[in-house]
């Protein structure tokens, strides 16, 4: 998960917790480890290959048993921030390398980590806090190891898209995560009008200064729906909010931004309503007498959860004067 968070409680984490460095020696049964992608079992050293490690969202006690054996016998670890994931590994006596593998730095270091890949090593792809791919660029080296015939390794752990989905209080059998939402209202509202007709309680991540302004422009976009606001999952503040949405707008507002990190997890719409033609006639008509044609569709559509492109069709003709 591609969540900073920079501040990993650190209750409980002691020598107890440390795995064998990478100078433990194989098993017996162990493969040579110079054969690229050769199995090896036991419990020396991993398979050659890539590992997506789940690290803690907060709390570091959080993490498992496998995931800090990977962690302590992979070649190396490739990381959004070293300083970050730096402090994890002292936490756990983890001296394995540390590579920086980023938004800027992505396109040239995977080249280099599917080379290391190909020659036999084995590499464990870590977030700052979370499972990695969730919400940050990490699939692309996933798709060039499953290209370069390289094994990949999922190691399950810590998520707060999970977390706070099931401290909700919704329903959990069908999520949508929709990561994070645009910036800006506008484009934050076009992107709520495309999931307003979708069956399933979604979640998504949130700026907390921006988060009133979001569950503001949910709340009319979506309707008010049922919803909770999670935040500091498994830290010392952790808290969890239930209400609706505009409700949920209204105290933060009131109250300013939270601290921390923020999930927002909406409840599912019902079915949208039997909508004929003259009502969305009407609906755009006075939508377009207001709004852009963008906004007006937008609007009409999570009205009616009518598909987008058949009400901008319309909203063109009208524009036009067509009949």
């Amino acid at each position: 998960m591609a969540r900073k968070d920079r501040n990993l409680e650190t209750s409980g984490a002691n020598s107890s917790s440390r795995l064998p460095s990478k100078s433990v020696p194989e098993t017996s049964d162990s493969a040579d480890a110079s054969k690229p992608h050769r199995r090896r079992s036991g419990a020396g050293r991993p398979f050659a290959g890539l590992y997506l490690v789940a690290t803690p969202i907060g709390n570091a006690r959080d993490v498992t048993l496998r995931a800090l054996d990977v962690l302590a016998q992979v070649d190396v670890i490739a990381c959004e921030d070293t300083r970050v994931s730096g402090k994890l590994m002292v936490l756990h006596g983890i001296a394995t390398p540390l590579l920086a593998y980023h938004d800027h730095s992505a396109e040239r270091v995977r080249t280099r980590l599917i080379k290391r890949l190909n020659d036999g090593e084995t590499v464990a792809l870590i977030s700052d806090a979370g499972t990695p791919l969730v919400s940050d660029p990490g699939y692309k080296l996933v798709r060039a190891c499953i290209q370069n015939g390289v094994p990949v390794t999922p190691i399950p752990g810590p998520s707060s898209v999970l977390a706070a989905a099931v401290v909700s209080g919704l329903p959990t059998d069908r999520i949508l995560f929709a990561g994070f939402l645009p910036p800006r209202s506008a484009a934050r509202r076009r992107t709520l009008a495309e999931l307003a007709a979708v069956p399933a309680t979604q979640v998504f991540m949130e700026s907390p200064r921006r988060l009133a302004r979001s569950l503001a422009d949910m709340a009319h976009v979506l309707g008010d729906r049922p919803a909770a606001v999670a935040r500091e999952l498994t830290k010392v503040f952790e808290e969890v909010r239930r209400g609706t949405l505009a409700g949920l707008a209204q105290h933060y507002r009131s109250q300013g931004a939270p601290k921390g990190e923020v999930t927002v997890v909406v409840a599912a719409g019902g079915p949208p309503p039997a909508i004929d033609a003259a009502q969305v006639e009407r609906l755009l008509g006075a939508a377009l007498e207001r709004l852009s044609v963008r906004d007006a569709v937008a609007k009409v559509a999570a009205a009616t959860g009518l598909p987008r492109r058949q009400i901008y069709d319309r909203a063109l003709k009208l524009k036009r004067g067509a009949p």
